[in-house]
């Protein structure tokens, strides 16, 4: 039985046949994937065995497209809670402990109340209990450095860390424009 249409969003490529993003993935929803069909702003590389039909036409939902006109991609990536996650792994600087995204907070290596500012070369990933630990002291002071100095990532870097952290949901028709470029295991 094909799964619903819900259940079959599309992997987004840019011109060049690499995903627009890694994390989170590119993906649209059948609704706009079928309407960029239709505008001509898109190929279709894959399909699903899923067909919608309307009282004209009938169209097998496609898995995966490519656009027809090539994105740069943004040279400086947004600065956000997760982006900022992203960018230390989603690990906390100061025990080194990975956490899910809603146990993770960011600490101000030195605080605002100290001159701190909420910059990329400020803030740093942490858990609850060591930002608690840490407080509003200097990291010199509690003893608390982070494992690696705060920096502004490049978009690059972020879409290389994204790669780590595979989506709940892909489909097999993804995994070759998602993976193509990876170091291969010797075996």
């Amino acid at each position: 039985m094909a799964p619903p249409p819900d259940h079959c969003p599309a992997l987004v490529l840019n011109a060049d046949f690499r995903p627009l993003s890694y994390f989170p993935l590119s993906l649209w929803s059948w609704q706009e994937t079928v309407k960029a069909v239709f505008l001509d702003r898109v190929n279709i590389v894959s399909e699903y065995d899923r067909v919608v039909r309307s009282p004209t036409f009938t169209i097998r939902l496609p898995s995966v497209i490519s656009l027809k006109e090539y994105i740069p991609a943004t040279r400086r990536p947004a600065f956000t809670r997760f982006n900022v996650f992203l960018r230390d792994r989603f690990t906390c600087q100061y025990c080194g402990n990975p956490f899910p995204t809603q146990e993770l907070t960011f600490d101000h290596v030195t605080p605002r109340s100290r001159g701190g500012r909420t910059t990329w070369e400020n803030v740093v990933t942490s858990c609850s209990a060591c930002n608690l630990i840490k407080g509003n002291r200097l990291p010199h002071v509690c003893g608390m450095l982070p494992l690696t100095p705060p920096f502004q990532p490049s978009v690059h870097e972020l879409q290389e860390n994204g790669r780590s952290f595979p989506p709940n949901f892909l489909h097999e028709s993804w995994r070759d424009f998602l993976y193509w470029d990876t170091e291969l295991e010797p075996g």
